[in-house]
């Protein structure tokens, strides 16, 4: 019964953690990674007014409709230089409501009156040295010139850049190396006045998203994607799923190693009981009556140790969710084990011990009826 315990209390705390990490990273990367994204079928860049923008804007579910304009650049910061991506947003990008959560210096500001400013990742801010409190220092911003320039100087094969920088923003990697600009500075700079490279929407609270993104599918067309955030970050959900899985199945042959010694303790049993049996026998018991009781035995020690380490389980997820108490240690952002609780994992991790129980009892059952003449005989 305590192995049985102890296996569902490790499943239900090793699930929870792990759905603790995706929450995390999910609410991390959701600051940037728009709920919907509208992206070309062929090709880098569109055209956005095909999409009907302003009639987009006007859906009763929709909170903001952004044109990004997105390409790798080079950065200068006096004599250091960086490889990094410029994102520039139309103003919408603005209405997030999490961006300020991101923020480690200065503020999410891209225009003071006709001067764009950019807000840099802190992977570029550590990277190149930037100094966000020094207004008259200068990022620059390199792109290849989109036209042939016949020169024998190679700056000539470039588009270059300046902006001010107003504050420094952290997430994840995948996003700590961008330079966020208006819409407008991206579009010099890289020379495209028209078409974007992809829209990003958000909802208002409470919209359906799949609903919404299945519509908006249906009204673009074949030309274009509409992507969820899962299918945006593909890769990321697959990783978290395959290793919270790889983990849940190592438990569960630790879970099936301590059910099967119920086999042995039953075994050991029916010899102890040899003398009780034979008596049930004579009283007039048959083999199907031995049987159950053996296995409803073996079912009872199951059923108890799974529904104990359940709740031993829940109660340490709940004291982790409310004091924090094991923590990761070191110099991270995140500092106590995230837990989540799911009611599906409960289900998953008694169905499981059930599963296992109903074989090992039911061998053990078999094993209690096997001699049973013989002892007849004996006694």
């Amino acid at each position: 019964m305590l192995g049985v315990l102890v296996g569902s209390a490790a499943l239900i705390i090793i699930l929870s953690v792990f759905n603790g990490f995706e929450t995390l990273i999910v609410s991390l990367y959701s600051s940037f990674t728009p709920e919907l994204k509208v992206l070309p079928a062929k090709g880098k860049t569109f055209d956005p007014q095909t999409l009907h923008l302003d009639s987009l804007r006007k859906l009763p579910d929709m909170l903001s409709v952004t044109e990004v304009q997105e390409e790798k650049v080079l950065l200068r910061y006096g004599k250091s230089q960086f490889i990094g991506t410029v994102k520039g947003v139309s103003n919408d990008f603005l209405k997030n409501p999490a961006l300020d959560s991101t923020l480690q210096v200065g503020s999410f500001t891209l225009k003071d009156g006709n001067r764009n400013l950019a807000v840099i990742g802190s992977s570029v801010q550590i990277s190149l040295g930037i100094n966000v409190k020094d207004q008259m220092a200068r990022l620059q911003i390199y792109s290849p010139r989109h036209k042939q320039v016949n020169s024998f100087n190679p700056l000539d094969e470039f588009v270059v850049r300046n902006i001010g920088t107003s504050g420094v923003f952290s997430v994840q990697q995948d996003f700590d190396n961008m330079v966020i600009t208006p819409i407008s500075f991206t579009r010099d700079l890289l020379d495209e006045p028209v078409e974007i490279s992809y829209l990003e929407l958000n909802l208002k609270d409470g919209a359906n998203i799949n609903r919404i993104q299945q519509q908006l599918q249906e009204k673009f067309g074949k030309n274009y994607v509409v992507k969820n955030r899962y299918q945006q970050n593909t890769s990321l959900y697959k990783l978290l799923n395959s290793e919270k899985w790889a983990v849940f199945l190592i438990l569960t042959f630790v879970l099936i190693i301590a059910i099967f010694n119920i086999i042995g303790s039953l075994t050991m049993l029916v010899i102890d009981k040899r003398k009780d049996i034979a008596i049930l026998t004579s009283l007039g018991a048959d083999k199907n009556l031995v049987q159950r009781v053996f296995f409803f035995e073996g079912m009872l020690i199951s059923l108890v140790g799974c529904v104990v380490g359940m709740l031993l389980g829940l109660t340490f997820c709940l004291l982790q969710l409310h004091f924090g108490w094991v923590t990761m240690g070191g110099n991270i952002m995140v500092q106590p084990y995230p837990v989540t609780l799911k009611l599906n994992d409960f289900l998953l991790v008694f169905l499981t011990v059930i599963g296992i129980s109903v074989i090992a009892s039911g061998i053990s059952a078999r094993l209690s009826v096997q001699k049973l003449d013989e002892i007849n005989q004996e006694l």
